[in-house]
């Protein structure tokens, strides 16, 4: 009666597991557990502390170390090969046995199981809201926390990455440069990394990278973002940062030196870039294409766009030399 019992549990919960990879897939969203390998690479914690054994908040548990294949994003078991162990688990909880408590790595206000996943699984299947875990803590410079997506979690690891490169929150702790899509804080680290070897051949000696991270903030991202703000920018895109915008600019510069033959400041190319996109013609046809709109428009009006998308669409690539005014 028992095997029947633990039996029908599991394979309820897979047909939930199942259920819920169809609405992600139709929903275009990702039910994967998430790994904690692609959290650790990017977020690289200063340092970690043993905490002991804690109770958890199991909603706070949203990864796996090594079973994220297994499960899905709320823990419900995806194969076959888990059946034995998840079984065991959901016996131990009808006979009252006491477990011992799982292993958690902490980062942020989130959890990553080490040790217990199948624990995990039965535990959310059960309704149980809290479970004893030991726990080691990383210790990282940006929050984290259970209500955000696998993609705004991975935009914060980088957001660390980035600061643990830079010390911009310790150099310029008023900054708020937060671009909207992963892979851009990349761009930017490119950016300064430039301005580095530049500022070194001006100045006759290896800059810092302290020195290049002041140095590229206050005369080169600054100015910028001042002139987007002046035109008011973002009061058409309201749905990007002053650090997307910036990106768009360091890209619209290269254009602007080809087309014209020569070094452009970073502030022409922030001027002539604000002008360009707050035409009646850019705002409509840049705001449509970032919502996936098509809308009907005159040949020439078409032609124009198709000529404005050759130049604009490709984001910002590395340059050699970034320079300042």
């Amino acid at each position: 009666m028992m095997e029947d019992q633990v039996r029908g549990d599991f394979e309820r919960a897979r047909q939930k597991a199942v259920i819920h990879d169809l609405l992600a897939a139709v929903n275009r969203q990702t039910n994967d557990l998430l790994p904690f390998h692609e959290i650790r690479k990017r977020l690289s914690p200063e340092g970690e502390s043993y905490r002991g054994v804690q109770t958890v908040p199991i909603r706070q548990i949203i990864g796996s170390m090594d079973r994220f294949e297994d499960f899905d994003r709320t823990f419900l078991p995806r194969k076959k090969n888990t059946r034995s162990r998840w079984t065991n688990v959901d016996r131990a909880f009808y006979e009252d046995v006491r477990l011992p408590p799982i292993q958690l790595y902490k980062v942020g206000d989130i959890y990553f199981v080490k040790d217990g996943n199948h624990r995990v699984s039965v535990a959310r299947e059960r309704g149980v809201e809290f479970i004893d875990a030991e726990v080691i803590e990383g210790h990282v410079r940006v929050p984290l926390s259970s209500s955000m997506s696998p993609t705004e979690l991975l935009m914060q690891a980088e957001y660390a990455e980035f600061l643990r490169r830079t010390d911009l929150d310790v150099l310029q702790p008023e900054h708020d440069i937060r671009p909207t899509a992963l892979g851009r804080y990349d761009v930017i680290w490119s950016h300064i990394v430039a301005h580095q070897e530049w500022l070194s051949s001006i100045w006759d000696r290896p800059a810092t990278v302290a020195e290049a991270v002041n140095d590229w903030y206050t005369y080169i991202y600054m100015p910028i973002v001042q002139v987007v703000r002046d035109r008011g920018v973002l009061d058409e895109f309201n749905r990007l940062t002053e650090a997307d915008i910036y990106l768009w600019v360091m890209h619209h510069r290269e254009a602007l030196e080809e087309r014209e033959g020569h070094d452009v400041s970073p502030v022409e190319s922030a001027q002539d870039y604000a002008e360009l996109m707050t035409q009646p013609l850019n705002v409509g046809e840049r705001m449509l294409e970032f919502l996936g709109v098509e809308s009907p428009r005159s040949p020439d009006a078409e032609e124009e766009v198709k000529r404005r998308r050759r130049r604009l669409r490709r984001w910002p690539r590395p340059r050699g030399s970034i320079g300042r005014f």
